[in-house]
């Protein structure tokens, strides 16, 4: 079976692999390249249990988070490259007694859930996270939560689905369309005919039938990349208004701002000092940390914030991957399986009930 993949993020990459692993022969067009749109600036943070805000959400990052060790296990052997990788879990901080009854709330909601975790005190936090403010008044430990590397998790499954006979094009993708015997991708190079389209092109519109499916919104997030001269910490660190996350290299990224403002790229000072002081309000040795870049990209968002996995409803052979919004890396490995039983197998699996592409269209 021929299949395009359009779109070359994390989650086109995953797809291109997992199709290419089942016997497929695929072709991923992306104009900007591997990893150059939402995912090269993202945190990779995979924390399901704060970023999963809607119960159908929730489930499906529980479900792709328990498939991640796995994951990582196939695309290191399959590229050859190694990716950092930890489940060292998320320390969520309270900063005021407001804060912190928001944290007693959290606790209490993911214990009846069975989610283990632990709720301390500003002092007990300290003791696990010596860099933590002194103004920390409570903090939760989600253990099983962690982060990745995602630009080189996403250049890794590029090169393992390489290994599997996948071609990677630049080319720019012009229209879809299924008008023929097969779908039909139209590129400034020439046409593509495939047996099958998935588009997982993130925020980046690409043209077919009209209103099939509904744009997704490009929410701009800006992600600051500081490099410290000892450790700040040893998980990734939650506050109200920002994230970090630590790197084996001494590397510390700060992120993220949540902005709509169309397709406009460009770094903002408002941005850079907003996080700064996030940042530096939960572990103030970022204060002396050395300034590296500002990252941005384009967060694909839908009107109610799950992705759309699954058949357009007009084009026979055409499928979307698209609007994982903030959590297209924690969504890579149950996107990817979800979407090759689909296509290769006509396999429906329940977990596509929520996020069909044709419930929005139906809105």
């Amino acid at each position: 079976m021929k299949i395009t993949v359009v779109g070359a993020g994390i989650v086109g990459c995953a797809i291109a692999h997992e199709l290419a692993c089942r016997g497929a022969r695929v072709e991923i067009i992306d104009s900007r390249g591997v990893g150059r749109g939402a995912t090269r600036a993202s945190a990779g943070i995979l924390a399901p249990q704060i970023e999963g805000h809607t119960p159908e959400l929730r489930s499906l990052a529980v479900c792709s988070l328990a498939m991640y060790d796995e994951f990582i296990r196939r695309v290191e052997s399959d590229s050859r490259r190694s990716v950092e990788y930890s489940r060292s879990g998320t320390l969520q901080v309270a900063l005021d007694d407001a804060e912190a009854q928001a944290l007693a709330s959290d606790a209490k909601s993911l214990r009846a859930a069975g989610v283990e975790c632990s709720l301390m005190t500003g002092d007990e936090a300290r003791r696990m996270e010596p860099q933590l403010s002194a103004a920390t008044a409570a903090a939760l430990l989600v253990p099983i939560h962690g982060f990745v590397g995602a630009a080189p998790l996403t250049e890794a499954l590029a090169e393992a689905a390489r290994a599997h006979g996948v071609r990677v094009s630049t080319s720019t993708v012009l229209a879809i369309d299924a008008q023929s015997r097969t779908p039909r991708v139209t590129t400034e190079d020439g046409v593509i005919d495939s047996d099958a389209v998935i588009v997982a092109s993130g925020s980046w519109p690409v043209r077919s039938r009209p209103g099939d499916p509904p744009q997704v919104k490009p929410i701009r997030g800006q992600l600051l990349k500081l490099r410290c001269d000892e450790l700040v910490a040893s998980r990734v660190i939650w506050g109200q208004a920002c994230y970090v996350v630590p790197w084996s290299d001494g590397t510390v990224l700060v992120g993220a701002t949540v902005e709509d403002v169309g397709f406009d790229e460009r770094p903002t000072v408002e941005g850079v000092r907003t996080l700064l002081s996030a940042g530096i309000a939960l572990l103030p040795q970022i204060a002396g940390a050395h300034f590296e870049e500002v990252r941005v990209g384009f967060r694909p968002k839908t009107s109610d914030e799950l992705p759309m996995i699954g058949p357009s409803d007009s084009m026979p052979g055409v499928f979307y991957a698209l609007g994982h919004y903030r959590n297209g890396v924690l969504l890579a490995p149950l996107t990817a399986s979800l979407m090759a039983d689909l296509v290769l197998d006509r396999r429906e699996r329940p977990e596509l009930a929520p996020v069909r592409p044709g419930r929005l269209t139906q809105a």
